[in-house]
């Protein structure tokens, strides 16, 4: 009976072991693909920076059949999937992201981006109120902006006023919120605030053609039409060859 026991405690003690060498075994393999992973993430990212995306989603996805459950690597397949058109499947990896780290506050501002790319205005809405109400997010005039911009986009102008206001309170020299704010003036018929703000955006970012187009618009409603034909030739000589630049002759056109 001794013997048996003896037997017996021997073959549990081997099976002991053999999962306890197994477990070891799977805990260095699952570390060493996090490692691998992480490395072919790096490499992404630095083709990201690079604006070479179609590189930079060959290493990704590599990353993601070693370690899926990043949500920095899902955040930054997201960001590559936008600058390649590809919103829905950015979409789903921004939600991976949220859902893998629910604190990661750029996954879901990055969430609230794609949906507003898709045109899918209350989705949008709904994330960026989310990130307002995190007291702890450090830089809170970017999802105000947003929430302008999506109103904006709802035609709720009023409302889309009240967000950049606030999203400009936080950071006043914010060019995304001034441009804003300056189309929601012009579509509120308030003509001298519109030319007031759109005036210090282009200040701010005297390289940005979009803001000079939108100052141009407001010094013809204005009826300041000298100025606004300098505001159009401006998108002309900062965006040659652009369908932007397009737009502005036919305004000076119109002008003239």
């Amino acid at each position: 009976m001794k013997q048996k026991f003896s037997i017996l405690f021997s073959q549990f003690s081997l099976l002991l072991i053999s999962l306890l060498f197994l477990s070891s075994c799977g805990t260095a393999n699952m570390e060493l693909s996090k490692q691998q992973s992480e490395a072919s993430r790096n490499l992404g990212e630095a083709y990201y920076a690079q604006g070479d995306y179609t590189a930079a989603l060959n290493e990704f996805l590599k990353a993601e059949k070693l370690y899926p459950d990043d949500p920095y690597l899902q955040n930054d397949l997201g960001l590559t999937y936008m600058m390649k058109g590809k919103m829905d499947l950015a979409v789903e990896c921004f939600k991976k992201a949220v859902a893998l780290n629910p604190e990661y506050a750029p996954a879901r501002n990055n969430l609230g981006t794609a949906y507003l790319a898709k045109g899918e205005w209350d989705a949008a809405i709904v994330i960026f109120k989310e990130i307002t109400d995190n007291l702890l997010y450090a830089t809170p005039h970017f999802p105000l902006s947003n929430l302008g911009l999506a109103y904006y986009n709802k035609k709720q102008y009023e409302t889309a006023e009240k967000y950049y206001l606030e999203s400009l309170k936080l950071e006043p020299d914010f060019v995304v919120a001034l441009k804003g704010l300056g189309k929601t003036y012009i579509a509120l018929g308030k003509i001298p605030e519109a030319v007031k703000t759109l005036e210090k955006a282009v200040k701010n970012a005297p390289n940005f053609a979009a803001v000079y187009f939108d100052l141009g618009e407001a010094y013809t409603l204005a009826h300041n039409y000298p100025q606004a034909v300098f505001m159009y030739q401006k998108v002309v000589e900062l965006a040659p060859d652009t369908t932007l630049a397009e737009e502005a002759k036919k305004e000076i056109m119109k002008i003239r």
